[in-house]
């Protein structure tokens, strides 16, 4: 496998008032094409800012952020803007659906902003829900699906594009044990099947062992976790 993301000496802090916090100070990661990375750690320990920089959301202070050969730390919003349309699909613990919009709609909106055709638009959302199980649901509202077929709609939407990597923030932190594991199996298939690279938040350590590897972040560092 070659690396797909690379994080080198990357420094991360905000400002709260008068006062700096350092949340990363020489942050280093390596993610290979193909991985399935559970996040874990406390609150506060970085989590939400370690996504929001892979994707492309939150700017580091200094350091590399490296996709696919590529530094993306220098693109400006513009370009930015168009790698996250192109490379990275998102997934939340709130599924962020439409709620006017049907599940098709709903999904096909990231490819609102690309130059497909609307039939080529039409046959990437068909894929899409097929791969999730809801081809079936796809004229119904967000308010006529369960919990489980509503975050199956968000992956749909997160990969009705066709992006290498996936960035998931507690994909299942609202659903009931049975429902989470079923989410969490499509994200296994996503990853084993298709080879979507994937780096997921979570506290829960049931839903980490979905992954291939679990780091732990305190402190602004890592520690691998044996499964």
């Amino acid at each position: 496998m070659s690396a797909l993301i690379q994080l080198k000496n990357v420094k991360k802090t905000y400002k709260r008032g008068k006062e700096s916090i350092t949340i990363f100070d020489g942050l280093n990661l390596t993610i290979e094409q193909g991985d399935f990375v559970a996040i874990m750690g406390p609150s506060g320990s970085g989590k939400t800012t370690l996504l929001n920089l892979l994707g492309g959301t939150d700017r580091s202070d200094s350091g590399e952020i490296n996709f696919d050969g590529e530094r993306i730390d220098g693109y400006n919003e513009g370009q930015l803007a168009g790698w996250r349309a192109r490379s990275v699909g998102f997934i939340f613990q709130f599924y962020n659906l439409m709620p006017v919009l049907n599940a098709a709609q709903n999904v096909e909106l990231p490819l609102m902003l690309t130059k497909l055709s609307a039939g080529k638009r039409r046959a990437n959302v068909e894929t899409a829900l097929k791969i999730v199980g809801l081809w079936d649901r796809a004229k119904h509202r967000p308010k006529e699906l369960s919990g489980g077929q509503q975050q199956r709609v968000a992956i749909a939407r997160a990969i009705v594009s066709d992006p290498k990597f996936l960035l998931c923030d507690e994909p299942t932190g609202d659903l009931d044990r049975n429902t989470a594991n079923d989410i969490l199996g499509t994200l296994q298939q996503l990853n084993q099947e298709m080879g979507k690279t994937i780096v997921m938040v979570t506290h829960d350590p049931e839903a980490a062992r979905f992954a291939k590897r679990t780091l732990h972040l305190d402190k602004g560092v890592f520690a691998e976790v044996t499964q």
